[in-house]
């Protein structure tokens, strides 16, 4: 062993003893005869003496060390002389003199300062990213995730789950978004597709009788990439049998306050979970995954406006649409500027516009004053809650517009005026999502959450006459406005899962080719189950405080699905695309 002792562990009960550390030189400092280095581990920093008088030939490896050197150092544990103690360090009361050292590793100047949390630009920082994990915030960042998946795996143990391995290698079913592709060399023109999640698999091992599954599972999924989104990424995939909607969130919640309470008991959280449906998710948030540490709901004033003579709101409520607006609290004072970007934001989720009221110290200002009378202000403030100093803001749309922009503004607004307690984990239920969203450019339904999902058991008559009103038996697990997992109740009868699939208009003799093996399965005996997919990456960020999911990971991809470490994806060589009997077609002119 290079070491007998972590850079982490001493304490002031180990002076006198002899011990060996081996690590990085995280800091040197050179007092014109003593030589102070930090040598650093995983564990933690040792500060190591290095005396010309006692020890000159360790003392000449010490004046020859740079930051970033893996160095091995023997000495005697001290204690600190008294007031000299770093109360910073695990080990700020001891330092240990060094007898014999040597150098088992020189550096170049790294690109980027190692041994201090400093903004660096994340190209860099993901072409040396075997650098950027040497820092101390990656590095508990990347703790926190083994202690979470550790805790996750222990809990379920304990709860009867057990783990299972599924493929990687599979086939391309439509799950909603693109499939990575694998070529065969084996069978020439077909594929394996890489897993968007184990839906099918877990559903065959309930089929199976194993009751309760789990899995840390990799993903893949060709997507547009944003901060919460990687083309791989980890979820914890779980399934029962034998259980209805209440069980599954039951269970899943015990298992994540649980885990908070061991792992993050610094963080708040309400217990038991505040649950919504999708319904009152967008009419109190204008979102299907609210962050719950503010309020700012939405007011509906549709019977207000229905009595106003102002076009743009009598109009949008002529169409079927509503008028709904948000308290903005000491934004009065914004300029013309700043209240124009905020209409802009609201047109980016397709409003036409949106119309200001100001309660300001000399009065009301409303953007629409010369279309609405003082009185009818005055309701609309009063109404909101208006006080002095707030400004008001309203959306006159459809339902969805409406909801999508006030919504887009709730969020902004809440981040920008720091109302959202970052000590907080607002963990929360949504349910009752509908069961199919009507493709207008295809002019048909699709899934809303994947095909597998039941349909409410009161809502089933209505797949016949009305499938857009049809609820589906589907959750998400929603924490401080991100979606952390979603799953449902699946279906488990092949006359319900043909007649989803004829809905979804994919016929009986695609359903046979893509699903076919789904189908029979369920002729044999198939138990009622249910599940979901906590993506862990997103949670890990949240307890950390990232705003990327990149942060927690290990060797992630930039925003465009490159790795600049690895400088993927590549070209590969002409004959490997002919052994997998691929030719690279040439670009469109």
């Amino acid at each position: 062993m290079y070491k007998s002792k972590t850079c982490g562990e001493l304490t002031a009960q180990d002076a006198g003893k002899t011990v060996t550390l081996a690590g990085w030189v995280h800091r040197r400092r050179d007092h014109g005869g003593l030589i102070f280095i930090d040598l650093r581990d995983r564990f933690g920093v040792t500060q190591i003496v290095f005396n010309p008088q006692t020890a000159p030939a360790a003392h000449r490896v010490g004046s020859d060390a740079r930051n970033e050197y893996v160095l091995q150092a023997t000495g005697v544990v001290a204690k600190r002389p008294a007031g000299q103690e770093n109360p910073a360090l695990a080990t700020g009361e001891i330092e240990v003199y060094v007898t014999d050292a040597q150098i088992l590793n020189a550096a170049k100047a790294p690109p980027f300062v190692i041994n201090k949390n400093e903004d660096v630009d994340d190209s860099l920082r993901l072409t040396y990213r075997y650098l950027d994990l040497r820092r101390e915030r990656m590095q508990q960042n990347l703790i926190l995730r083994h202690k979470v998946i550790k805790f996750m795996r222990d809990w379920l143990d304990a709860h009867g789950f057990i783990e299972i391995e599924t493929p990687i290698l599979t086939k391309s079913t439509p799950e909603g978004a693109r499939d990575y592709l694998v070529p065969s060399r084996v069978h020439p023109g077909e594929f394996y597709a890489l897993p968007q999640s184990p839906q099918q698999f877990k559903q065959l091992l309930m089929v199976a009788g194993y009751e309760r599954y789990f899995q840390i599972a990799r993903c893949m999924r060709d997507e547009d990439l944003r901060a919460d989104r990687q083309p791989e990424f980890t979820q914890l995939d779980l399934e029962m049998a034998f259980v209805e909607q209440e069980d599954v969130l039951n269970l899943v919640e015990a298992l994540f306050t649980d885990l908070v309470h061991t792992l993050a008991p610094e963080r708040t959280m309400q217990t038991p979970w505040p649950r919504m449906t999708y319904d009152q998710a967008l009419a109190r948030y204008g979102s299907d995954k609210p962050d719950l540490r503010f309020g700012m709901e939405l007011t509906d004033v549709s019977d207000l406006a229905a009595s106003s003579e102002f076009a743009v709101f009598k109009n949008a409520l002529r169409a079927g649409g509503q008028v709904k607006g948000v308290r903005l609290p000491g934004c009065a004072e914004y300029s013309r500027r700043e209240l124009d970007a905020l209409v802009d934001l609201a047109k980016t989720k397709a409003a036409k516009g949106a119309v200001t009221i100001a309660l300001k110290a000399d009065g009301v200002h409303s953007s629409a004053s010369k279309h609405m009378t003082p009185q009818e202000q005055q309701a609309y403030v009063e109404r909101l809650g208006g006080q002095s100093g707030d400004l008001m803001i309203f959306v006159a749309d459809s339902h969805a517009v409406v909801a999508a922009a006030l919504g887009a503004l709730r969020k902004e607004m809440g981040a920008r005026l720091k109302l959202a307690d970052p000590n907080a984990l607002a963990l929360g239920w949504v349910i009752d999502f509908p069961m199919f969203e009507w493709n207008a450019e295809e002019k048909r339904w699709d899934a809303a959450h994947h095909p597998f999902t039941s349909p409410k058991p009161e809502d089933m008559a209505l797949l016949d006459t009305d499938p857009g009103a049809v609820r589906a038996n589907s959750y998400d697990m929603v924490c401080n406005g991100y979606e952390l997992a979603s799953g449902s109740i699946r279906i488990h009868n092949r006359e319900l899962q043909a007649k989803i699939f004829s809905l979804l208009n994919i016929d009986a003799e695609r359903q046979r080719l893509r699903f076919g093996h789904m189908l029979e399965a369920f002729e044999f005996g198939a138990p009622p189950h249910g599940g979901m997919a906590p993506g862990i990456d997103r949670f890990v960020a949240i307890l950390r405080n990232e705003d990327n999911i990149r942060e927690v990971m290990a060797f992630p991809k930039n925003q465009w699905a490159q790795d600049l470490m690895m400088h993927a994806p590549s070209d590969v060589d002409a004959d490997q695309l002919k052994l997998l009997h691929l030719e690279i077609a040439p670009p469109k002119p």
